[in-house]
């Protein structure tokens, strides 16, 4: 039976479930909070083995974040038993919404759940004996990223309620066969752009945590200097493919 450790994150984030997650559900586990440190046994597994599934655990609970709205975006909103009220509207490019009754509605960097809340409570003071209030994104066009270089796919892409450098790559269909697995992230910061570099490999390891990629991110992937002369020589050079048969 093995023990493994994980410094530096919070207990709850692995103690608040009541089944174990996939991959772990034959497994018995034992989770207990000690000093900042979280520890927990996998019957039958050593510790290299669980160490990924855990840099995973504690990245699905400390990266996600609620989607928060912004101009563009186009949002379904129900009011239960209230077929007048249900709409679909798009976020103006001042953050607002037309909404029947209410009129303009600030809507923008709220996630739904607060957009529910406010409606509902402003539509029970006037209009309605407790309403039913469900707000769903229906598209998300404010937030984006960029991927670029040595992927099969560069393109924009939504950010549908967060997204990590990893979910990026894999959006943009994974690496082509020259890409380097260090990749640099471009981020304005305070108004200036910062350069993050991070190291694919280690992440998908679990050596080091994903990060949460923020709109207006731009994900460069490079492309390897060795796999490029050697792709160039291999086109180049009939004769060094016969030398490698032989």
């Amino acid at each position: 039976m093995a023990t493994v450790s994980l410094a530096g994150c919070g207990a709850t984030s692995l103690t608040e479930a009541n089944t174990p997650p996939s991959g772990l559900a034959s497994a018995s586990s034992l989770a207990s909070a000690n000093s900042g440190q979280v520890r927990f046994r996998v019957a039958g597994h050593d510790a290299s083995s669980v160490q990924p599934i855990v840099a995973k655990l504690a990245l699905t609970s400390s990266s996600a974040t609620a989607y928060k709205v912004g101009p563009q975006d186009v949002l379904d909103i129900t009011v239960f038993k209230v077929a007048e009220l249900s709409k679909t509207v798009q976020i103006s490019a001042v953050g607002t919404i037309n909404y029947p009754l209410l009129g303009e509605v600030s809507v923008a960097g709220q996630t739904a759940r607060e957009i529910e809340q406010n409606m509902t409570k402003r539509l029970g003071a006037k209009y309605l004996q407790k309403p039913q209030v469900t707000v769903f994104i229906k598209e998300y066009n404010s937030q984006k990223v960029t991927v670029e270089g040595a992927v099969k796919k560069p393109g924009v892409f939504p950010i549908r309620g967060g997204m990590t450098l990893i979910q990026s790559i894999a959006t943009a269909e994974g690496f082509t066969e020259l890409s380097d697995e260090v990749v640099i992230v471009f981020r304005q910061v305070n108004g200036q752009r910062k350069a993050l570099k991070h190291d694919i490999g280690a992440i998908r390891s679990g050596s080091k945590a994903d990060i949460a990629l923020q709109a207006g991110d731009v994900v460069m992937v490079g492309t390897s200097a060795i796999k490029k002369g050697w792709n160039t020589l291999m086109k180049g050079a009939p004769l060094a493919k016969l030398l490698l048969l032989l």
